[in-house]
């Protein structure tokens, strides 16, 4: 039984159409509700690279207290692979995947690399990410010092704080890390 996914995909992106992607392009994935850690595990046993961006949260009930990982982009997961049809087929064939997001229906979009790049970067220097509203303009800044260092975003003021608000274009959403405005330059 062919999922709709399946039955409205058109040609995947070729590699003329990637404006300089390498063969292997980031893409995401929209999965079904609650599925992220289930589609990001199936997708790592079937030799394929997946990044599920995720958060530890404190969570209080009234009992207890637990440290809880929630998915930062809930209903999201990127998969990293090649630009052709076979591979966005299997990847869509993965228990749970709903569709291949793209601004088109059923063309597939690569995510940029210094996305996914900076998002990891976020994620490994166990910043207090959280997530925030997708920011179309605004100033382009890169943090210049510090374990950030190379990470790009948009620069935000709240509350008298400095946030780098990094932006995911497919999604339209993004996460907001606190930075100190010395350790900024426009790009």
């Amino acid at each position: 039984m062919e999922t709709e996914a399946l039955k409205t995909m058109q040609n995947p992106v070729t590699a003329e159409e990637t404006h300089g992607f390498p063969d292997f392009v980031w893409y995401t994935l929209y999965v079904k509700s609650r599925h992220e850690f289930r589609v990001n595990e199936l997708l790592t046993h079937a030799h394929r690279e997946a990044f599920l961006p995720a958060i530890e949260r404190l969570r209080k009930w009234k009992d207890r207290k637990k440290l809880v990982t929630f998915p930062l982009f809930p209903g999201y997961v990127f998969v990293h692979i090649p630009a052709r049809k076979e591979d966005l087929l299997s990847v869509i064939k993965t228990p749970g995947v709903v569709r291949i997001l793209g601004r088109k229906p059923g063309v597939p979009e690569p995510v940029p690399d210094v996305q996914i790049v900076s998002l990891r970067t976020l994620l490994d220097n166990k910043a207090y990410v959280e997530p925030y509203p997708y920011l179309k303009e605004g100033q382009k800044v890169r943090i210049t010092g510090g374990p950030l260092a190379g990470v790009e975003g948009f620069l935000k003021e709240k509350r008298g704080r400095h946030l780098l608000v990094l932006s995911i274009d497919i999604l339209q959403q993004g996460a907001s890390v606190q930075v100190d405005a010395s350790d900024i330059e426009l790009v």
